[in-house]
């Protein structure tokens, strides 16, 4: 289709985001926005000549290292983008000469990004630049950057210099040491460590020249090793630099740099890695499409988001996650947060389940920092990090600086007090299960986090003999402008369901597998009276739901705190939080995300207590207008959206549904140069998929209750279910709306 709609001064196609004009105002969100990778790294979407303005970042999967007593980050890792161009002594660069015409282009099918520009350099003479260059799909250890020359008017002298920059930062901090550099007859390589993690990283790159003879030669300034090249070229004349650049860690090698310089001379030539890299695209996206016709800006957002999570996801190692800021940014330090298993996982979970597999195993790996912060807290079993890095411990930051530079410092009480992540966890691991029936994985790694984390559970919970239930004190929900509450529903509902769900395990782990259940029950100290205990909490936790209302009570007293009324702090630019104060916004009946109804949301697919539909539109009434979802968290739009399509309220779904799609492309937030939203990117997936297309998990299958967006006249996807892979081709008028399977065409194993 070439049907073109326009926001800002980017165009979009089905397939392509373009940016017509150079904005350097709009500069630093741009970089996030033309963000490549291919799941074991991620380039933001710097210029490859340089600007004054750019974040340039590669973050490699798992390079995690210290700033010395303040935290854990992901390391920016050195930068292979450096290509200079000089035109008879004048620089290249946007900031000087003239643009007489531009254009930058990601190409979401293939995965490259490319970029345009006639330019006029001091000197007046006219050239036009095209650069292309993308990371790998095929290959993932190989990166590929193209550049074409062609002089408009002017016949002269032209120098390249092909680079890697050895000196990248972290927002001012270098997290690496030079080790060594040097050349072989295919280029130049450099050999790096981190400071603290002492992570080895060897990168190597070579460039190839064609439509011109050229003379080449290196220079090897510390930590910049350089490929430069001469030429002469002609009005009319286009000369074709390829920069090929393989970069390997000690992460996965034993000898990074040996094994990056023997790939370069491996490297086949551009065209047949492009050309590979192009069918790899196509395999993904024949697995993970979503095909929507009637509006091109859903289309376009749509696959925009869940480009940016494929290209997040590691294929091959199950030691790493997604953070939430995926790795385009800067935002959290590279992080893994609940965003991972709760918003982005059902993705993988349904297309790519290998992938949804990795994700997972990584929490079985982080097990052990787990069970030392249950054991820093004084519980028992494992204890997930709010945030965490490469080993599961603790790495959410104690204290944050004051946005006033005489305020004092603000504790940040999430890594104590927001224990929720523990089920959130489980909870994927569980329909990991269901979806895939992979019984080999739940014996090997989901059983021991399922059961572990209830030890923990089981240690946290805490019984009041006054009111003769049990209770969960002090902690923060899913909503985090209330950071000391107690039997917050949320938390409270999953603990029960937690429970539920591990003692079923527990018993299909002896009739199945009954060895691997007598070591875990060995190793994990799951005694008779444990196991009694679990089932006297299930019975006996409070949930503060009142049956005949209907109503939810978000935690203990909530609805004894000053009501609000959002509309009267309107027209505003800031959340509610940032208004009030944290104390102020303690106080009162207003919501920083869902949290009630993110309960009600995650027992939706199975029908769980306490989700029903008089459940869902009385708390739907009570808790939508009290949540602060422009302003508040990225993580509520689109979950706001599909509870919003469940109760007809079709124009609110698709306007919430929106806010979420358009949240990094339009930088609806102001804060997309931090990065991606990486769980806002997997809400969409949900809220097309379980929302729109009301995909609902039977015991045989899945079954769609179509309530499409008007406009919409066809949504097709794919999802695979135990193995068996189904087709949905929706249309929003001949099958009519609302019937169950309406719509639905399974295609078998197709």
């Amino acid at each position: 289709m070439d049907t073109k709609g326009r926001y800002q001064h980017l165009t979009y196609t089905d397939w392509t985001v373009r940016e017509t004009q150079f904005e350097p105002d709009q500069f630093r969100y741009r970089e996030t926005v033309f963000t490549i990778g291919n799941g074991y790294l991620g380039t933001r979407g710097s210029f490859e000549e340089g600007y004054s303005q750019a974040s340039p970042a590669t973050f490699i999967h798992g390079v995690y290292d210290e700033v010395p007593i303040v935290y854990t980050e992901l390391a920016n890792c050195p930068d292979w983008l450096p290509f200079t161009i000089n035109i008879d002594g004048d620089r290249f660069r946007l900031e000087k000469g003239e643009i007489l015409s531009y254009e930058r282009k990601l190409d979401l099918r293939q995965g490259i990004l490319s970029r345009s520009v006639r330019w006029r350099s001091p000197n007046n003479q006219i050239i036009d630049i095209h650069f292309e260059r993308f990371a790998n799909l095929a290959d993932e250890q190989v990166l590929a950057l193209r550049c074409q020359l062609t002089p408009v008017d002017f016949a002269g002298a032209i120098e390249i210099q092909a680079s890697i920059n050895g000196y990248p930062e972290n927002q001012g901090f270098n997290h690496w040491e030079l080790l060594d550099q040097g050349k072989t007859e295919a280029g130049v390589w450099l050999n790096l460590r981190t400071r603290s993690s002492r992570i080895q990283l060897g990168i190597a790159t070579s460039i190839k020249i064609s439509g011109a003879e050229a003379s080449l030669q290196v220079t090897s300034p510390p930590g910049y090793p350089t490929l430069i090249a001469s030429f002469l070229a002609s009005p009319g004349q286009t000369v074709t630099v390829d920069k090929l650049v393989t970069v390997f860690t000690s992460k996965h090698v034993e000898n990074p740099v040996a094994t990056a310089c023997e790939k370069l001379v491996q490297l086949p030539e551009y065209s047949f890695i492009i050309k590979t890299h192009s069918q790899a695209w196509e395999e993904v996206w024949q697995k993970s499409d979503i095909v929507i016709e009637g509006d091109v800006t859903a289309q376009l957002a749509v696959r925009y988001n869940l480009f940016q999570l494929l290209i997040a996801a590691s294929r091959n190692n199950d030691q790493v996650s997604i953070p939430a800021k995926t790795l385009s940014g800067f935002g959290y330090r590279g992080h893994i947060f609940w965003d991972t298993e709760i918003f982005i996982l059902p993705l993988f979970i349904y297309t790519q389940p290998e992938i949804a597999r990795n994700l997972l195993t990584y929490r079985y790996h982080t097990l052990p920092g787990a069970r030392r912060k249950a054991v820093h807290y004084g519980y028992k079993g494992a204890m997930y990090a709010w945030e965490s890095a490469d080993t599961g411990d603790e790495v959410t930051p104690r204290w944050l600086p004051p946005n006033d530079p005489y305020g004092e410092d603000i504790r940040i009480w999430c890594r104590d007090r927001e224990i929720h992540i523990s089920t959130d966890v489980v909870y994927a691991v569980w329909y990991y299960w269901q979806a895939t029936n992979d019984d080999e994985w739940m014996r090997d790694y989901g059983a021991e986090i399922f059961l572990d984390t209830a030890v923990f559970w089981s240690s946290r919970v805490e019984y009041n003999t006054k009111h003769e239930r049990y209770e969960i004190r002090e902690v923060i929900g899913a909503d985090e402008y209330h950071e000391f509450v107690h039997n917050n529903a949320f938390t409270n509902r999953l603990v029960q369901w937690h429970f539920e769900k591990a003692l079923y395990i527990y018993d299909w782990l002896y009739k199945t597998f009954p060895d691997k259940a007598i070591e875990l029950e060995d190793k994990l100290l799951l005694s008779i009276g444990r196991r009694s205990r679990w089932s006297d909490i299930i019975t006996n936790i409070w949930i503060p739901y009142d049956e005949s209302t209907g109503l939810i009570e978000q935690f203990e007293g909530f609805f004894q705190l000053q009501d609000i009324n959002l509309e009267e702090y309107e027209p505003r630019t800031k959340s509610i939080q940032a208004i009030l104060g944290i104390e102020e916004g303690n106080k009162r009946q207003v919501l920083k995300q869902p949290d009630a109804l993110m309960l009600l949301y995650l027992m939706r697919q199975s029908q769980e207590p306490p989700y029903n539909p008089h459940t869902l539109q009385a708390n739907w009434d009570y808790y939508a207008p009290r949540t602060d979802i422009s302003y508040g968290s990225s993580l509520g739009p689109a979950i706001h959206a599909i509870l919003a399509s469940d109760l007809g309220k079709t124009a609110q779904a698709y306007e919430r549904f929106m806010q979420a799609a358009l949240v990094d492309l339009e930088n609806v937030r102001g804060n997309a140069p931090e990065g991606i939203h990486g769980a806002s990117a997997g809400g969409i997936w949900q809220a097309v998929v379980l929302g729109f297309g009301g995909i609902q998990m039977g015991d045989s299958e899945p079954i769609a209750h179509p309530h499409l967006p008007p406009g919409w006249t066809r949504l097709k996807f794919k999802l695979i279910w135990r193995g068996k892979w189904h087709e949905f081709d929706l249309g929003n008028g001949e099958w009519g709306q609302g019937d169950q399977g309406a719509g639905s065409r399974d295609r078998g194993n197709s």
